[in-house]
């Protein structure tokens, strides 16, 4: 009696865990800076989320990501320091991307069950950037975004901007697979951004005093923090001319994910359907 084979869908699911950092206004050169002597100028941050990748072939792949971690960084110990910003963002996203595997990729015995890939997609985040500031001889933590710190919402100023965005993920990795149901691999992925405030930081410095007259010593104090410098002499540096650069206009700010993820496989490549059909009859 003839039969048909019919090839099972193969889909993953799993998480992955690694670290987060960012590169932009504040730290536009170094990769995964770990500073374990001062956790203040540590800017790469544990992230983590959970995955789900549809196989489609042994060469193509689709994958759904949910990440969530923290970027950071600070002027403090760099060629800005006169600047002296720093922030912290916690950071959502969803990402959408293809693979392309280097090799075709098996679970089956006797059959190759490892390879490299590249991969790209979509990527929608948010984000929320925050700075610490001493009030009244104690440490307080502010969000950055409502008080409008390049003069957001006053005359001459930018518009605001928003707490969500899109990103060009792409990337590389490689995936191992173990016995019929597990997989493991490792990738780094880095998220272009269409952004240039997830350190609320993008554009010039507004007029101080107008910051002040407007929206309070709080915000004139975030937004320029020179002034809690002093000089060789101990005197306070002087506030920034309004429109002096206070980031790089002509770039957007971009964050990095490194991991190693763990899959278990429903549907394997290697499970076949055997469908007996009717004999003809003569």
């Amino acid at each position: 009696m003839p039969s048909r084979i019919l090839q099972a869908q193969n889909s993953e699911f799993g998480a992955c865990v690694g670290g987060m950092f960012y590169l932009g206004d504040l730290n536009q050169k170094k990769l995964f800076k770990l500073n374990l002597k001062d956790p203040a100028l540590n800017q790469l941050h544990f992230a983590g989320g959970f995955m789900y990748r549809y196989n489609i072939s042994p060469r193509l792949a689709v994958k759904a990501d949910f990440l969530f971690g923290k970027v950071s960084s600070t002027d403090v110990g760099t060629d800005m320091a006169e600047r002296n910003l720093s922030f912290s963002s916690p950071i959502t996203e969803f990402s959408a991307e293809i693979e392309l595997n280097f090799f075709e990729l098996y679970n089956t015995t006797g059959k190759n069950r490892f390879s490299p890939y590249i991969f790209a997609g979509l990527t929608v985040f948010s984000f929320n950037p925050q700075a610490s500031l001493i009030v009244d001889e104690q440490p307080q933590t502010f969000e950055l975004h409502s008080m409008g710190t390049e003069g957001q919402g006053l005359e001459g100023g930018p518009k605001p901007y928003s707490l969500t965005s899109v990103a060009l993920p792409f990337g590389i990795g490689i995936k191992f697979t173990m016995g019929r149901y597990f997989s493991i691999g490792a990738e780094w992925g880095l998220r272009w951004t269409f952004t240039d405030y997830i350190d609320d930081v993008g554009g010039r410095y507004y007029d101080n005093d107008l910051l002040r007259e407007n929206y309070g010593d709080l915000v004139a104090r975030l937004a320029d923090r020179s002034p809690e410098l002093v000089d060789s002499e101990g005197t306070p540096l002087a506030t920034h001319v309004s429109g002096h650069a206070r980031g790089n206009e002509t770039t957007h700010d971009a964050y990095s994910f490194a991991g190693i993820t763990m899959t278990v496989k429903f549907g394997n490549e290697d499970r076949a359907c055997r469908l007996k059909l009717p004999r003809k009859r003569h």
